[in-house]
């Protein structure tokens, strides 16, 4: 806002560090402002134990040890590149201290007093250390940072394991921390301290988490806490029991005990929550606000028409869902609904009844398909499915592909609005596509097109229109009200008569090398009982990049490829005599399309592909898919895979094929989808699996996302706790008036591009 008064948090780390230092952690860090350190969190925290004598010390044990420093020196290493600093320290509690810390008194003996004449170097006399009580050498590899920070005299507390050198027990790369002295006979402090838990922030080699605790340490000392933007309102924090920011702020990086980290990340978890879902909140008041045409159902119209001539009853879900989409698109407030379903569970049946329903009042519907491929599918599927009134509705595609007279007149039949059902690729978001009267989107796969590619069709031609967004990856609970907050949710969970069962098998080739010449002589006897198979592999061909696997002989077994894979194929004798085609990325949008539809009409026995195939891909007759090196793979894409067969009246088999063993760390994954057919299931192991930052996918948010301190599977609870919350808090104050803090917050949370995903689905 202009003119508005900088926040503390958005001050330069100029204003309270030395320049020298500010500059390195903005180098090394990344971090420029006060706030950015001050939300630098540890990522985890070690315990220091109770102090320990230098004689109780033990070997592999963690212990934290309150010293004087003697001496520090450095000298270079004679093995490797660099230098290594040395520390020699003091074990100077008096006994009072050494009751207070281990419960013993101190028996005085081993001391000695050596001459200090010296240590201080540069013929300067030495600090006064105090009494000498046991000594110890300890090592730094960071040889600058430790001679940098840590001077003789200094009164420090060292944590680290206890390991032995030359049969002497030292501590290696310990963490310290330089205390203020204590008053004297005053050991209570140290105590605290040593008992406290260490943080761990991210650290670089260049900074390390030592001096990355000394930094956050100055920041919280050089500004007034109380003065930051809070964005949780007193009574919400009140309500849930929750720190403070300033106190959340110091038991995050300075804690006292255990628990202090746990509260303060309540604190933080919550707080971050109601920001997202209060950004969501507002933005659904604000799609609530905008109008758009309505499509009344029409008696007899359309769409019932074409409910008597299925040849088969929809599902109770497929009602169900088509009525809650029927009754939103009736509305003059615009649709905007997610339709989750697993493979195979009739979503483009529920989504073609609706758009008969548009038709039906003389509007336009867009479906809009993430390859060629299933775009062409859709269109074929549409057209069968709606049989004679395909023609009376007026049903189109457009593709990049297609030749220019097909696209021409593809366009025409679009703008005159003689098309009632347009089916295309991105090619729909061509500023050349004039709709007459659109009033449907339905995304397919919406995963798979970026977020301004999402929003174009439905903020354009004449304001907002009703959308349907559908996926077959089903979605937990948590990450739909994180993810999709602003979206109505519907659920496909039942498959529609007539889908086969899918058996799902484990092959491990390292533990049974012959099952392989099991395989094709399987995938032979399928094609000769006339039924289709297909086999996947990780990579097109045998010079692409990509992980390796050790065999036997320790030897790279490179992975499965397209061109590698027929050509092992058209060798097999096992195989000799039928019809091999292969697909994949590199191939334009006409040779793949040509492919599919040459399987589809039964014209190719085994196709060799990429996870090309992994969407939409239709083939009735295929029985058998065999994915090799599945283990490159991850759940919801052997989900999506396996879900290409038994579509049609044949029961299908998958065979998950890996050169690991049982105890590969693959393994449990490849166990997992075969022991289970629940997509939502795996779809919320998957998340487990996945490194909780990268929740959304990059090709989901166009950029590393989302959440920094919540957990969308461990911190439901707290999740709806703040979606209550904020719907309650906006319905009551739209515009946040009450709550500046709040509003900057989520202001600044509206201009990311991740919740610009957010919102647009």
């Amino acid at each position: 806002m202009a003119g508005a008064p900088e926040r503390r948090e958005d001050q330069p780390l100029r204003t309270v560090l030395h320049p020298k230092t500010a500059d390195a952690v903005t180098r090394y860090l990344g971090l420029e402002t006060v706030g950015e350190v001050l939300e630098y969190f540890p990522r985890r925290y070690l315990p220091r134990g109770e102090l320990t004598r230098f004689s109780d010390l033990v070997l592999g044990q963690e212990v934290s040890i309150i010293s004087r420093i003697l001496s520090v020196s450095t000298r270079r290493l004679h093995t490797r590149r660099g230098s290594i600093a040395e520390v020699t320290v003091t074990d100077q509690l008096a006994p009072e201290e050494n009751v207070a810390s281990t419960g013993q008194a101190s028996s005085g003996q081993g001391s000695f007093a050596p001459r200090l004449d010296g240590l201080a170097g540069g013929g300067l006399p030495a600090p006064d250390v105090g009494p000498i009580g046991e000594t110890m050498t300890l090592s730094f590899f960071n040889a600058w940072t430790a001679s940098k920070d840590l001077a003789v005299g200094d009164h420090v507390m060292f944590s680290g394991k206890v390991n032995e050198y030359r049969g002497q027990l030292t501590l290696t790369n310990p963490h310290y921390a330089v205390l203020e002295d204590p008053a004297p006979g005053d050991a209570s402090e140290d105590a605290d301290m040593a008992t406290a838990p260490l943080p761990v922030y991210p650290a670089t080699a260049k900074f390390t988490t030592d001096r990355i605790a000394t930094v956050v340490g100055r920041v919280l000392d050089s500004i007034d806490l109380s003065l930051l933007d809070d964005p949780v309102p007193d009574d919400l924090r009140a309500k849930h029991r929750l720190m403070s920011l300033p106190e959340a702020l110091e038991a995050v990086h300075r804690p006292r005990d255990e628990d202090e980290p746990q509260q303060a990340m309540r604190y933080f978890r919550y707080r971050e929550a109601l920001v997202l879902q209060t950004l969501l909140a507002r933005r659904s008041a604000v799609l609530d606000a905008q109008r758009t045409l309505s499509f009344q159902p029409r008696e007899e119209g359309l769409r019932e028409r074409f409910d008597q001539i299925l040849p088969f009853r929809l599902t109770d879900g497929q009602r169900q869902v088509g009525d809650e989409i029927a009754g939103d698109i009736a509305l003059e407030k615009p649709m905007n609904r997610l339709l989750q379903g697993d493979v195979g569970s009739g979503k483009t049946l529920v989504a073609l009844r609706a758009m008969l329903q548009v038709a039906d009042a003389g509007g336009q519907s867009a479906m809009l398909a993430p390859t060629e491929v299933l775009a062409s599918q859709h269109y074929r599927s549409v057209i069968k499915t709606l049989g004679p009134l395909a023609e009376e509705i007026g049903v189109v595609v457009l593709t990049s592909s297609m030749p220019t007279g097909a696209k021409r007149q593809a366009l025409l039949d679009i703008a005159s609005g003689s098309a009632g059902i347009v089916i295309g690729t991105h090619a729909l978001l061509g500023d050349d596509v004039v709709f007459a009267e659109l009033g449907l989107v339905v995304v397919d796969e919406q995963h798979r097109f970026g977020v301004r590619q999402r929003h174009s069709l439905t903020a354009r031609d004449g304001g907002p229109v009703h959308r349907l967004v559908m996926t077959a990856t089903p979605i937990p609970r948590s990450v739909a009200m994180t993810v999709f907050g602003d979206l109505a949710v519907s659920v496909l969970n039942e498959l529609p008569a007539g889908r086969q069962d899918v058996s799902t098998h484990v092959v491990s080739l390292a533990e049974h090398p012959k099952w392989e010449t099991r395989l094709w002589e399987r995938a032979r006897e399928e094609i000769d009982a006339g039924h289709q198979v297909f086999v996947v592999v990780p990579t097109i061909g045998e010079d692409a990049p990509g992980p390796r696997l050790p065999d036997g002989d320790g030897q790279e077994t490179p992975l499965q490829s397209v061109e590698g894979m027929v050509r092992k194929l058209s060798a097999l004798p096992v195989l000799s005599g039928i019809r091999l085609g292969s697909v994949h990325g590199r191939m334009d949008g006409t040779e793949k399309a040509d492919v599919m539809n040459r399987m589809a009409a039964g014209s190719v026995d085994l196709l060799v592909a990429t996870t090309v195939i992994e969407v939409g891909v239709d083939v009735p007759n295929a029985s058998l898919m065999i994915i090799m090196d599945a283990d490159r793979l991850g759940i919801s894409t052997l989900h999506q895979l396996r879900g290409r067969i038994g579509r049609g009246e044949l029961e299908g088999t998958c065979l998950l094929v890996t050169e690991q063993d049982h105890d590969g760390p693959s393994m449990p994954r490849l166990q997992a989808v075969a022991s289970t057919r629940d997509g939502f299931e795996l779809s919320t192991l998957d998340l487990e699996q996945r490194r909780e930052g990268d929740i959304l996918g990059d090709n989901q948010s166009g950029r590393r996302s989302t959440l920094k301190n919540l957990s969308v599977l461990r911190h439901v609870k707290t999740i709806e706790q703040a979606r209550e919350d904020a719907w309650r808090l906006v319905d009551r104050e739209p515009d946040l008036s009450g709550h500046p803090s709040l509003l900057r917050a989520v202001q600044d949370a509206g201009e990311q591009s991740t919740t610009e995903y957010l919102y647009r689905g």
